[in-house]
């Protein structure tokens, strides 16, 4: 569009005599309307070109592009700095200046050697222009139709900035403030230059009411960023800080907030370490976005957590947030994946309520995902879900993940899945170099990220120096003389000669226990870690309870005796009985 400093001049007496014909007042009304037209069209484009995107400083700079060199030959927009900080800005009343910072600075070529304060530094960092301050303070623009030579300073950043600017020729000035819903957000400031007619009141109208757009668009990418800001704080506040100890895993972790702060919402992930040096491993995903989605994704993740904490298999965890799901008041689905990992069998038992699948990858990095019946999502009430058991390879890497991940604005589900095969497999890296090539390759054509995402990864490794040690033991009464002899010789081993009393006793009632009511005991699992922790496994459905046995009775007390001595006990169902557990606290 061509200028619009065209303006008509200031009708004198002289000149009104001399346009007294009709035909010439005619004419002229009629160019005052054409050039009415081409503001109102100018304005009206103003709304496909600013607030193009949710972002505070790229709608700032398209304010100051829309506005050369068809207003003005320069422009700069500054913002307050409690608006970058997602705050309210500056309601009428305010007792002091507000600080503002440079946020876009557009020009024409021929003031291109301008100096404005830099894009992205506080007002305070140079002397304030008064002229800016007037505007700041009155909340009202200021016209300085043509610059006086004591003036440049009061509107220049810097004494040299106020020298170019007088050499460039620039003749005229006015800025208007940003006011959206009534409160002060920041303002712009314009100039002209050369031959150009300085700016008039018709100008100055324009500038407002043009002013007054882009403080809505201003103002809507700032409350989108302070609510995508709150969804992300709550959303990593609830995830966890630290991977814990997880016996024969290295586990890690990474999280990557969606770009468009629509997008941030119920990703989440868990490492929950479990008694024998299982580990529980679980990714979730909300359906949905915003902080809704990231309640949600709270509730579930504390309810998965208590579950898991419980030693219950994947496939019942699931089950039970089913019936979670159903129960909470907002209306949203979820996804789920489950991994249980065994590091005695060196298997993953796996879950999914309608999950992307996980990848699991060799120790040569060759790449394939796991076929999990997918099962229905959480809140479906389509139940039940059908776990598959995996061994995996020392070495060999379980991706899990979100479709954040792999999805994208173009292609289909399988291509985006094989593009992560491609991306995660090949020769391993390290975790946080296997990350980064991940985020890098499955990322859009200009790099964005239209959903948020998460990267849970286990990598399967030995536990150090023996420290887990699996038998079976016969189904007969040699169990418990045989148990008690492996234990006391292996804690010698360890050098933990000095709990092997009180560890006998607890293998005597575990071993006893399950040839007395589960049909005689399986396996016994000594693991030392941050605790020791004994195991015995039988072909029994019945859990154990602590039984409170009269005086005279001759038994009954097992379980109240290792509740004694022992840090903790529990149990656990398995597929093909359950597991009966205890922990001691390791001496020194």
């Amino acid at each position: 569009m061509a200028p619009l400093g065209r303006a008509l001049p200031a009708r004198r007496p002289a000149l009104d005599r001399l346009l007294a014909s009709r035909g010439v007042r005619r004419a002229v009304d009629a160019v005052t309307a054409v050039m009415d037209a081409r503001r109102l069209a100018w304005l009206s484009e103003a709304d496909g070109r600013i607030g193009t995107t949710l972002d505070l400083e790229r709608t700032a700079q398209e304010l100051a592009d829309f506005t050369v060199p068809v207003l003005a030959d320069g422009a700069a927009v500054d913002l307050l700095e409690s608006v970058l900080r997602g705050g309210e800005g500056d309601p009428p009343g305010g007792s002091r200046v507000p600080l503002t910072r440079a946020m876009a600075v557009t020009a024409i070529d021929r003031l291109g050697h301008l100096e404005p304060a830099p894009v992205g530094e506080l007002s305070t960092l140079h002397p304030a222009p008064k002229v800016a301050y007037e505007c700041l303070t009155t909340r009202r623009p200021v016209l300085v139709r043509r610059i006086a030579p004591d003036q440049y300073e009061k509107i220049a950043p810097t004494p040299n900035a106020a020298r170019l600017m007088r050499g460039a020729g620039v003749h005229s000035y006015m800025v208007v403030p940003l006011v959206s819903r009534g409160v002060l957000i920041g303002i712009a400031d314009f100039i002209r230059c050369g031959r150009r007619p300085p700016f008039g009141p018709r100008d100055l109208a324009l500038a407002c009411e043009l002013a007054a757009k882009a403080a809505v668009f201003v103002d809507n990418a700032r409350l989108y960023g302070r609510e995508r800001d709150t969804v992300v704080t709550l959303q990593r506040a609830l995830l966890p800080r630290a991977a814990p100890p997880t016996p024969g895993l290295q586990v890690a972790s990474s999280y990557r907030p969606a770009v468009d702060p629509g997008g941030v919402g119920g990703d989440w992930y868990d490492i929950v370490p479990l008694p024998g040096g299982r580990t529980a491993l679980v990714v979730g995903d909300v359906m949905g976005h915003g902080l809704a989605a990231a309640a949600t994704m709270g509730r579930l993740r504390s309810v998965a957590r208590t579950l898991l904490n419980l030693d219950i298999a994947p496939e019942r965890v699931l089950a039970r947030l089913d019936l979670a799901a159903r129960d909470l008041e907002e209306d949203q689905v979820a996804t789920c994946l489950c991994a249980l990992y065994d590091p005695a069998e060196g298997t993953y038992r796996l879950a999914s309520a309608g999950h992307l699948p996980p990848l699991l990858i060799d120790g040569d990095g060759a790449a394939g995902f796991v076929e999990v019946p997918p099962g229905a999502p959480l809140g479906a009430g389509v139940i039940p879900y059908d776990p598959v058991t995996v061994r995996a390879d020392s070495g060999g890497r379980l991706l899990m993940c979100t479709d954040g991940l792999v999805k994208n604005r173009t292609g289909d589900v399988e291509g985006w899945l094989e593009g992560l095969r491609r991306a995660a497999g090949g020769p391993p890296p390290g975790l946080a170099q296997m990350f980064e090539a991940i985020w890098e390759r499955t990322a859009g054509a200009d790099g964005r990220r239209f959903d948020d995402a998460i990267m849970l990864v286990a990598e399967q490794c030995p536990p150090a120096g023996g420290r887990l040690c699996v038998w079976d033991l016969p189904a007969d009464g040699t169990a418990a003389r045989n148990a008690r002899h492996l234990v006391r010789g292996r804690l010698e081993e360890w050098g933990l000669g000095e709990v092997a009393d009180v560890t006998e006793l607890v293998v005597s009632e575990l071993v006893g226990n399950a040839l007395r009511y589960g049909r005689g005991p399986g396996r016994l699992r000594l693991m030392r870690a941050e605790r020791l922790c004994v195991e015995v496994s039988d072909t029994g459905p019945d859990l154990p309870q602590i039984q409170h046995a009269p005086l005279s009775a001759e038994g009954g007390r097992g379980l109240q005796l290792i509740n004694a001595v022992c840090r903790r006990w529990g149990s656990c169902r398995t597929p093909t009985g359950k597991i009966v557990w205890a922990e001691q606290d390791l001496p020194g």
